[in-house]
């Protein structure tokens, strides 16, 4: 996607749709430290799929690979599914000459050949790993957060500040004072995520060997679109079994909204917090399942 990204030209500005993209992310953000990580962006970057499409039963029930493809940025009109959202409104103000539709015709297009026509697939775990630990850190901050948090309202509620503050005309009760944030092992996750870095780095030195030596046969990349599957959990997550995948779905309050690991990030914002122990359990057999079945293929 990296690639085609950088091939597609965008019809408004006549760059590619990569540094369309990369600009626009840089003049909509005004936080110094997101423009200077934008700026050193080099490489597109594929963002985590929630819900609200076709793609949610193969990716959030199936464990099979997918992609979201669209064209958009630019403000969503607010016309959506009412009596304003017809072909007069596209035609006029969304794609006038259907451009955009050309374009992302062509991006799919590229998209479905390279794919077909690869001799072995462009699946680079290293990625996931890099991607799947940087959503670990969150939850270890986001706990963090969350203990912070609390004791800062503790003490707020037990020193009165609320009763002080507050308009007292009102005559509202102050918070109650919250249960402490536990510390969390996040150790069996922590171990997980070094194993499969481990076997990601190792089959990624397999998968150039083999495209050197022009060795690769279909089992070899039938096994590489398969390891998605490891990713779903055999209960599925708390209270909505459909979605078996440990590492995205939409989060059960925000409707269309991804959560990453959700059955950590959802305990924890809940304050469930035995319930997030056992998750970090659940995702961490999930993520072994994976960096052991990627052993496997190294053997293909």
């Amino acid at each position: 996607m990296d690639e085609i990204a950088k091939t597609v030209t965008d019809p408004e500005t006549g760059v590619s749709v990569f540094e369309r993209a990369k600009d626009h992310q840089l003049i909509s953000t005004t936080n110094v430290d997101a423009r200077q990580k934008i700026l050193k962006q080099n490489n597109l970057k594929l963002y985590a799929m929630g819900s609200g499409s076709d793609y949610s039963s193969f990716i959030q029930h199936a464990g099979i690979p997918s992609l979201n493809l669209g064209f958009g940025g630019e403000g969503s009109g607010g016309e959506y599914h009412s009596i304003y959202d017809d072909y007069y409104d596209f035609t006029k103000f969304k794609d006038p000459g259907f451009h955009y539709e050309v374009a992302l015709a062509e991006t799919a297009g590229h998209a479905v050949l390279r794919m077909a026509n690869a001799d072995v697939l462009p699946f680079d775990f290293t990625h996931l790993y890099k991607t799947i630990n940087g959503y670990a850190d969150e939850l270890t901050a986001l706990l963090k957060n969350e203990r912070k948090s609390t004791e800062i309202q503790n003490e707020l509620v037990r020193a009165g500040d609320y009763k002080i503050g507050e308009d007292p005309t009102k005559k509202l009760l102050p918070p109650s004072i919250k249960p402490e944030v536990p510390y969390l092992d996040f150790a069996p996750l922590e171990n997980a995520l070094a194993n499969l870095r481990k076997r990601a780095d190792s089959l990624k030195n397999v998968w150039e060997e083999k495209v050197k030596s022009n060795t690769v046969d279909n089992n070899f990349n039938q096994s590489l679109y398969r390891a998605e599957q490891q990713l779903l959990s055999k209960d599925g997550l708390p209270r909505r079994p459909w979605y078996k995948h440990s590492i995205y779905a939409p989060g059960f309050y925000t409707g269309y909204g991804v959560k990453t690991m959700p059955g950590i990030r959802e305990a924890i914002e809940q304050r469930n917090f035995d319930e997030a122990q056992k998750q970090i359990d659940v995702d961490a057999k999930t993520i072994e399942d994976l960096a052991e079945y990627l052993k496997t293929i190294e053997s293909k």
